[in-house]
């Protein structure tokens, strides 16, 4: 590599940071600033990674947590030769169309391995990506998989509470590969932390399996000396370096004032002036680039070293490994799913749904035995995402198939998103439906970046039953259902689990729900033909006897509900037809022309469902029948509930007869 100061590389970052926050008008120059030094001497002496194939599978991952210092990021990016980001990128920070959002989005630019910003998501996504490393090394070898996840957190990643089921995980897990540099500025948005914080990460850390020490931040061989340290150790590993958030500013220097606002003309002078870099906006001296993008190629022998190592693999075990990592599911899985089906139609089945998702996981696992990753939040037993084959994951048994991921559904989800984003795993994660709440940011997130995970939500209305209101959820259908590219899937029997589960294993651009009961349920499908009917929404499961008058919508449990209204309207002469409805934001994504003949033209539209009606507009109308929850739930067994409720096939066909006067 070009012999260059190591300051004036580091002030290669500083610079581009302040003048591309400063154009902005907009942004976070203070992380920049303060841990480029850190970022230096990782990128230069440590991160393996080639600038000319930033998805080389055996790549060092970085993750910055602290996603409002995005500059950092983007300037090492720059300067390390990624083909994608140009100076003009950099000039264009934070604006439309720019591969320089205001924080990183792995969906928008090439060399960012997950979306940050949400305080605390980096550090518990980079989790699951070192949770895939150790697993999918135990698996092919520490030859074609051996490398390190670094992660650059901020005061605030640490204070959010996602950080502690983080670390608790990656040190119970013993993540040695794991290593996170801390930039311990001490300074947040209002102030000095001090206003609000007073833990010691160094023995919160420790207390949780990690290695942790404390350096100087700015000291580039204390630096290097520690991440040598951490790169050698049994356990996961903090470094916690003591920086100045805004390093050079002449007023704002370790303050708040350089956290999230441009320094302003005089200040960037009077920075520049200090530090020694040139006033030219925009502009790195030709001997330091050269030097950055010698570092960017340094590891291009490392990449094709490994590429010939693994060119020796077998050719089966080549192509697996590959197939995996591109998320394409094996031939198998459909097979056995369709034969699953067939089974479920000589012997049907009448259980709850999250029992027949656990037969439906027994002829997955089957099919796709190491890539199939489940886990669960302490419910594994009521749950029910656990195959019998499957072994739990631990430290001692990297290629467990199951984790144990403790009360930790935000952690869960989290680790999920870093998993799938890593590449060889179809994780799914199960709680209750309710506890989506506690795993939102983390779903959230995965619908953004397009991460094609998959949450087992079980207990799923009031049907749970005893647990009582904190436990059932009547609102949580119509949120998951607002997210953007989330997909909630609420089946009605073991064959809709059945083919839910396969749209849900297929999709790779999304999150999926899979939302199931807690009681019994009849097996209402009789036919299981190839098209997968789940695939559009909804579907006509009873068709009226002559022409409808009334369109019966129902999605799970409320199915049931809805057949049995069916045949009281019958018997008045009214004839009905039941659709059932899957995937409500499914349907309503489906071509005007599908959405309408599944809708029909019946001149009364039910909709039941025993959770809120929020959603059901679109189907029904304003003015249409809703039978399910205007408020909370009530402890008691579930078939008083849904009494008690007026959740019953009864009220259906009241509210049936009475619009049709």
């Amino acid at each position: 590599m070009t012999q260059v100061d190591h300051t004036r590389m580091a002030n290669a970052i500083r610079g581009l940071a302040m003048d591309a926050v400063e154009k902005a008008k907009s942004g976070h120059p203070g992380l920049p600033m303060g841990a480029a030094d850190i970022a230096t001497v990782l990128f230069t002496q440590f991160l393996k990674f080639d600038a000319t194939d930033p998805n080389w599978p055996d790549r060092d991952r970085f993750v910055l947590s602290a996603g409002h210092g995005s500059m950092l990021l983007y300037a090492l990016l720059y300067l390390t030769g990624n083909k994608d980001m140009t100076l003009d990128q950099i000039r264009n920070f934070r604006q439309l169309g720019s591969k320089t959002p205001g924080h990183p989005e792995n969906f928008e630019t090439s060399g960012v391995e997950t979306t940050t910003g949400p305080l605390g998501q980096g550090i518990a996504t980079a989790v699951g990506m070192a949770l895939a490393e150790k697993m999918l090394a135990a698996e092919f070898g520490k030859k074609v998989v051996s490398h390190h996840t670094y992660v650059l957190a901020s005061d605030g990643d640490l204070m959010e509470g996602v950080s502690q089921e983080a670390i608790a995980m990656a040190g119970h897990w013993k993540l040695n590969k794991m290593i996170v540099l801390y930039d311990d500025n001490g300074i947040s948005i209002d102030g000095p932390t001090s206003l609000a914080d007073s833990v010691d990460q160094v023995k919160r850390f420790k207390s949780a399996g990690w290695a942790a020490e404390l350096i100087d931040g700015q000291d580039q061989a204390a630096i290097a000396a520690a991440i040598t340290r951490a790169q050698k150790s049994n356990k996961p590993s903090l470094i916690a370096c003591k920086t100045t958030i805004g390093y050079g500013a002449p007023t704002r220097a370790g303050t708040a004032k350089a956290h999230g606002e441009a320094l302003g003309a005089d200040e960037l002078k009077g920075a520049k002036e200090k530090l020694g870099i040139s006033l030219e906006a925009f502009s790195v001296p030709d001997d330091v680039l050269k030097a950055w993008r010698d570092a960017g190629s340094r590891g291009a022998a490392a990449r094709q070293e490994w590429e010939s190592v693994f060119a020796e693999l077998g050719p089966r075990k080549r192509a697996e490994f590959e197939r995996r990592l591109r998320h394409e599911r094996p031939a198998a899985l459909s097979k056995a799913l369709r034969a699953h089906k067939k089974a479920l139609l000589e012997s049907p089945q009448n259980v709850a749904t999250r029992k027949s998702s656990e037969s439906a996981i027994e002829a997955i696992a089957a099919a796709m035995p190491m890539e199939f990753l489940a886990g669960s939040a302490d419910l594994t037993g009521s749950n029910n995402n656990k195959a019998k084959s499957a072994v739990a994951f631990s430290a001692k048994t990297p290629k467990g198939r199951f984790i144990h991921y403790g009360i930790r559904e935000h952690g869960m989800a989290a680790a999920m998103n870093g998993i799938f984003l890593h590449g060889g795993f179809a994780p799914n994660g199960a709680t209750f439906l309710v506890f989506t709440d506690y795993a939102r940011p983390a779903m959230r997130l995965a619908a953004l970046m397009g991460a094609g995970v998959v949450y087992v939500m079980t207990h799923d209305s009031i049907g749970l039953g005893e647990d009582g209101p904190t436990h059932q959820p009547v609102e949580h259908l119509a949120a998951l259902r607002a997210i953007p590219n989330m997909r909630v899937f609420r089946p009605c029997d073991a064959v809709e689990v059945t083919e839910c589960w396969e749209l849900a294993l297929n999709r790779i651009d999304g999150p999926t729900v899979l939302a199931l009961t807690r009681q019994n349920l009849p097996q209402l499908r009789t036919n299981a033909p190839n098209d997968n009917p789940c695939a559009h929404g909804a579907y006509e499961l009873v068709a009226a006897q002559g022409e409808a008058k009334v369109s019966l919508f129902a999605s799970g449990s409320e199915v049931e509900i809805a057949v049995a209204a069916q045949k009281q309207l019958a018997e008045r002469g009214i004839p009905s037809r039941v659709v059932s409805v899957p995937s409500l934001e499914l349907l309503l994504a489906q071509p005007e022309d599908r959405q309408q003949a599944i809708i029909g033209n019946a001149p009364v539209k039910v909709a039941i469902e025993a959770a809120v009606r929020w959603g059901w507009d679109a189907i029904i109308g304003h003015d249409g029948e809703f039978v399910g929850m205007h408020g909370f739930g009530a402890s008691a067994p579930a078939k008083d509930l849904f009494k008690h409720f007026g959740i019953t096939a009864e009220a259906v066909v009241n509210a049936a007869v009475k619009r049709l006067g």
